[in-house]
C-alpha cells in the first residue's frame, strides 16, 4: 500500500486555500449531473454528543459534516442547508424526537451505536432516513430507514481476526477482552469466528462491565486474570475514555502482550490522552489520515487547516454522510421529500471518499476496505500510521 508522510503532504497542500479545495471538489463531481440551484432550503438534523465524555466524538461528527458544507457553498443537491443539531448526551431518543419535530428531511450522526436500536421504531415510523456515522449494531442491517456511512460495529473484529489467524505463531496465545454488552459480545463472536473459534491459540475471553468513562482501577481485576493467562497477543474491544483507561492500567501493571483493537481505540483525543503508552498498539479501521488518494489529500488538508488537527474516522464518515446526502438530494430533483431521499440513497453508487472508493451494500452499510494501522511517532507526534490493507468487507 503506497504511503506518504502525512505532515509533509498536508504542509504542501495547505497553501491551496479553502477556495482551491472547493474548486477541486467541484471538479471531481463534474462527472455527475450538475444540480439545479434552488432557493428552497433543506433541513438536516445532526445528532451528536455536544456535552459529556463523548463530546470529542461529537465534535468530530459536527466538524466533518460542516466541512463538506463549507466546501460546497453550504448546499446539498443545489439547495441551501439548514443544519440543526441536538445533544445526544441528553438521550438519543430525546435528541431524535427533537429533530423530527423540526421537520428535518434526514438525520445523521450518533456517536453511541449501542443506543441506536432504541430509536429504530421512531425512525421507521417517521419515515425519515438516518445516516449513522460512528458504527451501527449488526442487528440494524437492512432496516429500511437506517443507513451507515461508517461501518458495522463488528467489522474491525472480523478484519483483525482474519489477519491475526495468519500471523500469530503456533506457539503463541491470544486472549480477548471486551465489555459484556450486546456490542461487545457481537464483536467477540465475529473475532472468534474469523480467527477460528476452536483454534488452540485462542485461550481466553475476559468480560468487563460496560462503562463509557470507567473509574481508575476499573480494569485491575481483569488485568490480573490476563497476567495469569500468559497471553502473547490481546484483542481489546474498547473505544474513547474506556480505551484510554484500559491502556493506562495495562501499562502500569507491566503487561507486555501486543494489543490489537478496533480503530476507535486510538482515534482522536484518545490517542493524545494515552500519550506514549499508546505506542505499538495496532488497530483496524476503515480510514487513516495518511491514505494516499486525491479525495483524502483534499479532505485532510482542509480539516487540519480548519481545526489544527488530523481528522478522525468519525469526522471522515460525517463528511461522507454529507456527500452522500448531496448526491441523493440531487437525484431527487425539485422539492425532495424524506421518503424520496431514502429511496435515492440506494442509487448514489460509488462514493469517491477519503477512505477510498466505497458503496452501500444491500443491508444499507458500506462495502469498503479495512486497514491495519500502528501507533508510531510521525515526526514528533504519535499517530495512527497506515501499514497495509486488511480486507474488504460489506
Amino acid at each position: 500500500m503506497p504511503q506518504i508522510d502525512r505532515r509533509q503532504a498536508l504542509k504542501l497542500l495547505a497553501a491551496l486555500g479553502a477556495a482551491g479545495v472547493a474548486a477541486a471538489c467541484g471538479s471531481e463531481d463534474s462527472a455527475d449531473s450538475e444540480p439545479q440551484l434552488s432557493d428552497d432550503p433543506v433541513r438536516i438534523g445532526l445528532v451528536a454528543p455536544l456535552t459529556g465524555p463523548l463530546k470529542v466524538i461529537g465534535d468530530d461528527l459536527v466538524h466533518g459534516f460542516q466541512l463538506y458544507l463549507q466546501l460546497n457553498q453550504n448546499r446539498l443537491g443545489g439547495h441551501p442547508v439548514q443544519l440543526v443539531t441536538a445533544d445526544e448526551a441528553q438521550g438519543l431518543k430525546t435528541a431524535v424526537d427533537n429533530l423530527l419535530q423540526q421537520s428535518v428531511l434526514a438525520l445523521t450522526g450518533v456517536a453511541g451505536s449501542a443506543a441506536l436500536p432504541s430509536v429504530r421504531d421512531t425512525i421507521e415510523g417517521a419515515t425519515v432516513p438516518l445516516l449513522a456515522t460512528n458504527g451501527v449494531p449488526g442487528s440494524l442491517q437492512g432496516v429500511l430507514y437506517i443507513w451507515s456511512a461508517s461501518f458495522v460495529d463488528s467489522d474491525p473484529s472480523q478484519a483483525l481476526g482474519g489477519y491475526l489467524t495468519g500471523v500469530v505463531p503456533r506457539s503463541q496465545r491470544v486472549a480477548v477482552v471486551a465489555p459484556t454488552d450486546d456490542t461487545g459480545r457481537d464483536a467477540v463472536d465475529k473475532f472468534r469466528q474469523a480467527f477460528g473459534a476452536t483454534d488452540a491459540r485462542l485461550i481466553q475471553t475476559l468480560w468487563t462491565d460496560a462503562a463509557v468513562a470507567p473509574d481508575k482501577d476499573f480494569f485491575l481485576p481483569t488485568l490480573d486474570e490476563l497476567k495469569s493467562s500468559d497471553a502473547d497477543v490481546v484483542y481489546a474491544f474498547y473505544t474513547g475514555p474506556a480505551a484510554v483507561e484500559f491502556v493506562k492500567e495495562y501499562r502500569s501493571e507491566g503487561l507486555n502482550a501486543k494489543i490489537y483493537a478496533p480503530g476507535g481505540f486510538t482515534e482522536g483525543t484518545a490517542l493524545q490522552d494515552m500519550g506514549e503508552d499508546a505506542e505499538g498498539i495496532f488497530t483496524a479501521m476503515n480510514y487513516s489520515a495518511d491514505l494516499n488518494n486525491a479525495a483524502n489529500r483534499l479532505f485532510a488538508t482542509a480539516y487540519q487547516r480548519e481545526h489544527d488537527l488530523l481528522p478522525s474516522a468519525s469526522a471522515m464518515a460525517s463528511y461522507d454522510a454529507a456527500q452522500v446526502l448531496d448526491r441523493a438530494i440531487r437525484l431527487c430533483g425539485g422539492s425532495p421529500t424524506a421518503q424520496q431521499i431514502n429511496l435515492m440513497l440506494g442509487r448514489v453508487g460509488q462514493v469517491d471518499s477519503p477512505r477510498g472508493t466505497w458503496q452501500f451494500n444491500q443491508p444499507r452499510t458500506p462495502q469498503q476496505k479495512w486497514y491495519l494501522r500502528e501507533v508510531r511517532l510521525d515526526g514528533q507526534v504519535l499517530s495512527n500510521v497506515l501499514l497495509s490493507e486488511l480486507a474488504t468487507l460489506g
